[in-house]
């Protein structure tokens, strides 16, 4: 009976030490995330990602939609069925034309942003 009550001391005894250490390294720990998060490298990055998320990233989902509008448009308006499939047509050509004038100025920006985020990164 003695050794149980030793072992479930030493363990209650252990559990309050460590717990103790563990709060004392968490706080240490977050401390340091903390400096990290607010470094200015780390915040520049931050803030040229924001800026790439609110332009070329997001100009492709919003030309694709304008796309689909005109070509609905296109398609609703009034006329025969040959010229409203003219209308689609042509619609759909100067759609796709501008997706992918959207799609390589997103793709350059993208890969742009990378590169400046490896040259900064490496120490260049």
């Amino acid at each position: 009976m003695r050794g149980k009550a030793g072992v479930v001391l030493g363990l209650a005894v252990g559990y309050v030490l460590g717990t103790r250490a563990g709060r004392e390294r968490y706080e240490q720990i977050k401390t340091q995330a903390d400096k990290v998060w607010s470094a200015d490298p780390v915040q520049r990055q931050v803030v040229k990602v924001k800026e790439f998320a609110a332009s070329a990233a997001m100009a492709l989902p919003s030309t694709l939609w304008n796309s689909a509008v005109k070509v609905t448009k296109a398609a609703a308006s009034k006329g025969t069925a040959e010229e409203r499939v003219e209308r689609v047509k042509a619609a759909g050509a100067e759609s796709a034309d501008e997706i992918q004038k959207t799609a390589k100025v997103s793709a350059r920006a993208a890969k742009q942003a990378a590169d400046d985020l490896s040259t900064e990164g490496s120490g260049s």
